[in-house]
Parts: structure tokens; sequence; C-alpha cells
């Protein structure tokens, strides 16, 4: 099979899909890897190590879509990328097909197999490919909160840890999966006061073990949520519902409630965001205020930490390219019902439900189109 690794050219995405080391193991299984000039150079693996582990360098974005079996991406194509679609050609990346119609409508006309790292599941129901990035951008909304909360970004002027003799900041995280217990671990770590909201009550129980009692939790509820982000001076979202559009839990009226200089971070903006007034944003124009209120959703986080994103969501993504690759899709994605999870287009046919519900269209399952 030949396998194409583009350059991201998403606003200030600097990740890569494959490393050399992947290419090194894909040559070594007999496939040949076409990599766009400087396509890891950001990432911090540059062109020489990608040719030494076996792979052709290529200048042209068309050429490597054009001659390749199958595209390995980290995000979403852009708007410049739809015209190398072509029936068969199988896209191997982040989709968030939720929010994005037009993207979904050109797979669609395409025939491409659309396999979404965000949907794939393990063996356990797990979702292994969003995990990483998941983890990434938890500890970065903390981050990127504390540095918001300063008065020269547009917030309240605090210091997230505060001080001996001054309270420090409150942080609310929405969602109790793996954005926000990593969110937990680094506000917790700063010395923030950190409340946690999740509507799974077993859930709070084990974070209240995880963190030795030191973090607060409540039962998700319109109330709490309203009289949690009206305290608090850094809300972060992290819920989600696997391949459809995160649910509204904070209402414009609730962000109008808020302190002003107060930060959101919607690290659910992908999938459309949890907070009503939350839009999608970029590492060039990252924030914006409503109502006096910091908003920052950038829809690719960890694009800002390029190194530590691609060695962490490789790690999770390779085995899966390779098996793609030695099996071929249809075949790879009999044997892993898992992988199939992922398969979100094939052929003109829409087959995940979650975006299927959100974007109220018909849908196949994937077990039938693959059959």
């Amino acid at each position: 099979m030949v396998i194409g690794v583009p350059k991201e050219i998403k606003d200030n995405e600097a990740r890569v899909g494959v490393t050399p080391a992947g290419v090194k193991a894909l040559a070594e299984a007999g496939h040949d890897v076409l990599v766009e000039t400087q396509a890891g150079a950001e990432s911090g693996f540059p062109d020489e190590e990608y040719q030494n582990a076996g792979a052709e360098m290529v200048g042209d974005a068309g050429h490597v879509w054009g001659k390749s079996d199958m595209v390995v991406k980290v995000k979403e194509p852009v708007e410049s990328e739809y015209v190398y679609f072509r029936e068969g050609l199988v896209l191997f990346t982040y989709l968030h097909l939720a929010p994005l119609r037009t993207l979904t409508d050109k797979l669609l006309e395409s025939k491409v197999i659309g396999i979404a790292y965000e949907t794939v599941r393990d063996k356990h129901g797990t979702l292994p490919l969003l995990m990483p990035m998941s983890e990434v951008a938890g500890r970065m909304s903390v981050q990127v909160g504390a540095t918001y909360l300063e008065k020269e970004c547009g917030g309240r002027g605090i210091l997230l840890g505060g001080v001996p003799g001054v309270p420090p900041a409150h942080v609310t995280i929405l969602g109790g999966g793996i954005v926000g217990t990593n969110a937990a671990r680094i506000a917790l770590g700063f010395g923030a006061k950190t409340t946690l909201i999740d509507m799974n009550l077993n859930r709070l129980r084990e974070l209240e073990d995880i963190f030795g009692g030191r973090l607060y939790t409540l039962a998700s509820n319109s109330y709490n949520i309203a009289q949690a982000t009206r305290e608090a001076d850094l809300v972060i979202g992290g819920v989600l519902i696997p391949g459809a559009t995160a649910p509204k839990l904070v209402t414009r009226e609730m962000v109008s409630r808020m302190k002003p200089g107060a930060v959101i971070v919607d690290v659910a903006i992908d999938q459309g965001g949890c907070v009503e007034t939350a839009r999608p944003t970029s590492h060039s124009n990252p924030s914006y205020k409503v109502d006096g209120v910091v908003h920052y959703c950038v829809t690719n986080m960890p694009g800002a930490v390029p190194h530590t994103s691609t060695l962490a969501l490789t790690n999770s993504t390779f085995p899966y390219v390779l098996r793609l690759a030695n099996l071929g899709a249809r075949e790879a994605l009999r044997q892993d019902a898992g992988l199939a999870e992922g398969l979100n287009t094939w052929h003109g046919a829409l087959t995940h439900r979650g975006v299927a519900e959100s974007q109220k269209r018909a849908w196949t399952a994937a077990s039938q189109v693959i059959a």
C-alpha cells in the first residue's frame, strides 16, 4: 500500500500524522510512504530523518494525496484540501464531523473512506485515539486559563494558585472524563480551588478517591452549573458524547452572570462546544469576549505543543495505521469491531450514528457496509 503523510495546513497546526519511526516500520512491512516536505519539521522531525527511515519526500501536497491509497493526517481536512478527495481513498485522521456539515457532504460526495480517530474504540470500550490528545488538552486548559486570567490578556488579574494571605482562583470543570481529570490534576497542582461537575456519581466517587478529597465534586444539573460558573474565575468545558455534538451545558444567561474577566476554555469546541457562547477560534486569533468573559476556544489546542502531542498521538494511532496498511481497510475493519466504530463515511454512506443524529441524516451501520 502507498501511505501519504501531508503537511498539516490548518491554522498553526504543527503536528504530523506519522513519525520517522512509523515510516521505518511501514517500509519494513513492504509499504511505500510519501511524506510532504517539511511535514514533520515543526514537531521536531526534519526531512532527513524521514528519508533515512525510507520515505519518499514530496514537495507537492497534491502528489501526496493523489498517489496514496491511504492518507494519514492529524486534523480534519480544510476547504483547500477537498479537491484531493476521490473515491476509495482511505482517510485516517481526526474528523469531528458532527458540527462540520460541509466536510461531511464532501466526504460523502467523493466516496472517501473516512475513519475518525475520535470514534475508534478498544476492547474496553474506551476511545484510545482520542485519549492522548484529551490528556494534552486537559492539562493545557489550565495552563492557558492561567495565562488568560492575567490582566494583559483580558482576565481578572488573578494568580491561579494565590499566595499566602490571598485566596487562589476558583476553577470549575465540566466533565469527569480524560479532559476533566487531567485539568483537575493540573489545577490542584497549581493550588487552585477546584470543582468538578459530572452526571455520573460513581465517577465522582472515583475522583474523590483519586485526588484524596482535595477536589470538590458536584452532580450535574442546571442549578449546580449556574452556581458553580457564577463563582468561578476559570471554567473548563470537557464534555464529550463520542461522535456527536456536545450538549450546551453553560447557557448565555449563565455566562452573563459570570465575573467580569473570568475565563472560559471550551475544550469541547471540536464537537461544537459545551458553552452556548463558544465559537471556534484559532491559535492566531485564540480569544474573544462575551459579556466581559474571556473565551478561549481553539479547535486544535494540542497543536501548540507539537513535539509532545505528535509523539503521544502516534504512539496510539500507529498500530492502527500499520493494520490498515497490512490488511486493507475493509479487512482491518472487519477484524476489529473497535476500529469499525471509527468508520464515519464509506463510499458515499454515512456510517456513524452520532454524526447522523447531530446532522439529522440517514445512516447505515458500519457492519453492513463492510460485510
